[in-house]
């Protein structure tokens, strides 16, 4: 079908001389890119986090559209003990982050649980009996089970933040007890799916073969299991040495889907389409900007391009996190804290806003609500440039939504948009935007259809009406199914997700540290590193700098 141009000539805009050309931006309704998951929009939280069952988080998050809390938090979920809410080392349980308040929490929220069985200091048996005593016993029905964090930050490839008590920690025996795990939990409820831990393609240590072993982790791993499991596990943390480098990121997500899908393809046969692919981490925690607009710019843009290439979910991280050395980016005060809400901490004399406070990437998140809802069918949508990031949904009630993403943090974007499949009502529409500086959406009605203005650094969502008597597509046509590109390759120096230095042959040692309250994590920079005990540090490569990260310890977080 022809692309019409809503409402042509209606509200063009005037350009004065030497502004910037306009943004061409193309929404294709007629062409479906899939359904958004009832757990696209998630968010990580943790057992040592004394805040994360406060009654005004959880209703920010569910004002926020969250739908999967992930639990009991990244590294201790390989020290957490389900039925003594215990932790073997190195972290700690905070009282009343026990199992039963956070499905209660998880309740209030609306969202559904992704739990992550322990792997490294547990058994098949102690999964077994948490899916027996969850499903069974209490009826939460928790569908989503991780067989561990990321288990090959074990040491087996040199680099050890994770624990492990098996004698073998290859992957070969991380397949072998992965099954065990599966078989004892699928006899409990055969309904649970579980989910095996994968090696981003392109990240340390992917592509790695340890002595004596056929293959990398990713390729042994599911040569032994890939028939067996339901959903594979990707942690995603791009990084980002400049602002602008964060947010080119996510249009690296499309490579890294097909390098997953490649491998599943190769090893789960006839029962690969029917794997997922869970993001059950990612945020901006390896880069420059993490409380400030860029971050925000970033999170929706990430979660949607994920979900447009078919992950079932995307896991924030995470609720609550603590400040580290604050920095100045784009005029603002980026606190360098991870987590979408403060908790009121201080870091080297600079203190964050209240507990509970917002920060600028829970609006990003956010924003999504203005977009989509669970169930609204996701379409294609390109723009000219990298610099306006494009995504849009057929809603269920007719509509069609277009966010908006202008990632030049000075200058205003002006953007002509055209349809296919779809026939927006002419004169102006509704908007829901987040700017620099906002501490909440603002919804306004300007410009048209066809034409708009998007401010410095901001997240506009277009909520289009269709056109009266007008033919729309009944039923967009799926997108072609993009063919599987072959595995990434990952050299010995090339260094990914978070913590996977010192196999690349980089020295780690403990940061200081200058937190003085409120914090799960602290930040730092060194040219010289050593993991401390499970649960410590995370070393990260982010460009040519090292950064660290803490937030597994029980000293990292004041109350």
């Amino acid at each position: 079908m022809a692309a019409l141009v809503a409402g042509a000539g209606a509200g063009a805009l005037a350009l004065s001389a030497g502004a910037a050309p306009t943004v061409a931006v193309t929404v294709d309704a007629g062409t479906s890119l899939g359904t958004v998951p009832s757990t696209g929009v998630g968010l990580n939280t943790a057992v040592y986090d004394a805040y994360m069952n406060d009654d005004k988080a959880a209703s920010l998050m569910k004002a926020a559209g969250v739908r999967q809390l992930r639990y009991p938090g990244g590294s201790v979920g390989d020290v957490y003990h389900w039925k003594t809410h215990t932790v073997t080392e190195g972290s700690w349980a905070a009282p009343g982050t026990d199992f039963d308040h956070f499905m209660a929490t998880a309740k209030k929220v609306g969202a559904q649980p992704i739990l992550i069985a322990n792997y490294g200091t547990g058994t098949p048996q102690e999964a077994a009996d948490w899916v027996k005593y969850a499903n069974v016993d209490k009826g939460y029905g928790v569908k989503y089970w991780e067989i561990g964090n990321e288990v090959s930050g074990n040491g087996y490839y040199g680099a050890k933040w994770e624990a492990d008590n098996h004698a073998d920690k290859s992957p070969r025996e991380y397949a072998k007890n992965l099954l065990a795990y599966a078989k004892a939990m699928k006899a409990v409820d055969p309904k649970v799916k579980i989910g095996t831990v994968l090696n981003t393609p392109g990240s340390w240590p992917d592509g790695i073969k340890a002595h004596g072993d056929d293959a990398d982790w990713n390729n042994t791993v599911l040569s032994i299991a890939g028939k067996s499991i339901d959903f594979a596990i990707i942690h995603w943390y791009p990084g980002g040495a400049s602002t602008e480098d964060l947010l080119k990121s996510p249009a690296k997500i499309a490579g890294t889907t097909s390098a997953v899908r490649s491998l599943l393809h190769k090893y789960a046969g006839p029962h690969a389409s029917s794997v997922k692919i869970a993001v059950t981490e990612t945020s901006t925690a390896t880069s420059v900007a993490q409380t400030s607009q860029a971050a925000a710019l970033f999170a929706p843009d990430t979660y949607m391009n994920w979900l447009e290439q078919g992950a079932v979910s995307v896991d924030w991280w995470d609720l609550h996190n603590g400040p580290g050395k604050s920095t100045t980016l784009h005029g603002e005060t980026d606190y360098q804290d991870g987590g979408v809400l403060a908790v009121g901490g201080c870091s080297g004399g600079t203190c964050e806003p209240a507990r509970e406070t917002p920060f600028s990437t829970y609006w990003g998140i956010r924003s999504l609500t203005a977009l989509a809802q669970p169930g609204d069918t996701m379409v294609k949508a390109s723009s000219a440039s990298p610099s306006v990031a494009v995504h849009a949904v057929r809603a269920a009630n007719g509509g069609l939504n277009v966010m908006l993403i202008n990632k030049n943090p000075q200058d205003a974007a002006q953007v002509s948009l055209s349809y296919r499949g779809y026939t927006p009502a002419p004169g102006s529409v509704r908007t829901v935007s987040y700017t620099k500086g906002g501490k909440a959406l603002a919804t306004a009605t300007r410009g048209t259809a066809a034409a708009q203005t998007l401010s410095p650094y901001s997240i506009t969502t277009l909520q289009l009406k269709p056109a009266s008597g007008a033919t729309q597509a009944d039923a967009p046509s799926p997108a072609p199914t993009p063919t599987a590109a072959a595995p990434v390759a990952s050299t010995s120096n090339t260094i990914g997700t978070r913590a996977q230095a010192s196999a690349a042959g980089v020295p780690v040692e403990r940061p200081g540290r200058s937190n003085t309250a409120g914090d799960l994590a602290s930040t730092g920079v060194s040219n010289a590193v050593t993991y401390s005990a499970v649960g410590g540090l995370l070393a990260i490569a982010a460009g040519s700098v090292l950064v660290l990260r803490r937030r597994r310890g029980r000293a990292s977080h004041g109350r």
